[in-house]
């Protein structure tokens, strides 16, 4: 069954299997590269001391717009609005645990400000268009209607080492009960 309310998953969504495509990530550093987040700051996450949660997510959909034809069919695409939601509904959860969450995709600020009105976001969402951090890091990729798109990854970050990779996330809504879990026990 397919749906139209991005805040909802669908039925019988196929699950993403892990192709070991992140294998490589853990310990790795993270690149000086300066990315624009949705409040216009230049943000460079190499920089950042502390705690970091990266959720690198396929696109945001609008409501105005369709999304790419066969997303739902695509394993681990569905599902931005449904993770982006549960971030921010955790977001108290992860300050107390002294973590600072960003979002990260390959869409514009300008677009990526759309869903951080819409839903509320209480954190940035920045903007990787250039694939600069995605292709430094080597993440996996994916190609649909001419664009591409992040598979759905999240890394934990700690004074700008990797620390802990969870892919692939399935489903996206849950993957904050893993992060908090992980954040809680280390």
């Amino acid at each position: 069954m397919t749906t139209n309310n991005y805040n909802e998953l669908p039925t019988n969504l196929p699950v993403p299997l892990d192709d070991g495509a992140c294998n490589d990530l853990k310990g790795k550093k993270i690149p000086s590269v300066e990315l624009t987040s949705t409040t216009g700051h230049i943000v460079d996450l190499s920089e950042i001391r502390g705690k970091l949660v990266l959720y690198f997510y396929p696109m945001t959909g609008n409501p105005r717009e369709s999304l790419p034809n066969g997303w739902d069919q695509i394993p681990g695409a569905r599902g931005c609005t449904p993770q982006a939601c549960s971030f921010r509904d955790h977001h108290k959860e992860l300050q107390e645990l002294n973590t600072q969450v960003f979002g990260v995709s390959t869409q514009s600020s300008e677009y990526q400000k759309e869903a951080v009105e819409r839903l509320h976001l209480p954190f940035e969402l920045l903007s990787d268009s250039k694939l600069t951090l995605s292709n430094s890091l080597n993440l996996p990729l994916f190609e649909v209607d001419s664009m591409s798109l992040n598979k759905r990854v999240t890394i934990i970050i700690q004074d700008g080492t990797i620390e802990k990779v969870f892919y692939p996330v399935f489903p996206p809504d849950k993957n904050i009960d893993e992060v908090i879990e992980y954040l809680s026990s280390n």
